[in-house]
């Protein structure tokens, strides 16, 4: 099995609730293609480099996957076609890559 990240950007005007029905349904979306979600780090509202949909801010979520096979296709489809995710980047995560520090 292979670790990815999958990097969302959200509306920033979203209420709590709002960002929870997304974030479960994301969390559907990830166990419905056979991925396991290990981990999730909400970084709420942060400033964007660029603006997008004329926002210059959006709400940031990372999720780290293990899933066997290629889930890119069938997951960042499924997750475009929402209204409130702005963004949706799927990348394998290459532990071999991250430094050490001694």
């Amino acid at each position: 099995m292979n670790q990815y990240d999958v990097n969302l950007i959200l509306n920033p005007n979203l209420s709590s609730e709002q960002v929870a029905t997304e974030r479960s349904y994301t969390e559907e979306t990830i166990k419905a293609a056979g991925a396991e979600v290990i981990s999730l780090q909400e970084l709420g509202n942060r400033r964007l480099a660029y603006p997008i949909q004329k926002d210059r801010e959006g709400y940031l979520m990372y999720f780290t996957i293990k899933a066997a096979g290629n889930p890119l296709k069938s997951i960042g489809d499924t997750l475009r076609l929402r209204d409130h995710i702005r963004r949706v980047l799927i990348v394998r995560d290459h532990p071999e890559w991250k430094t050490k520090k001694d």
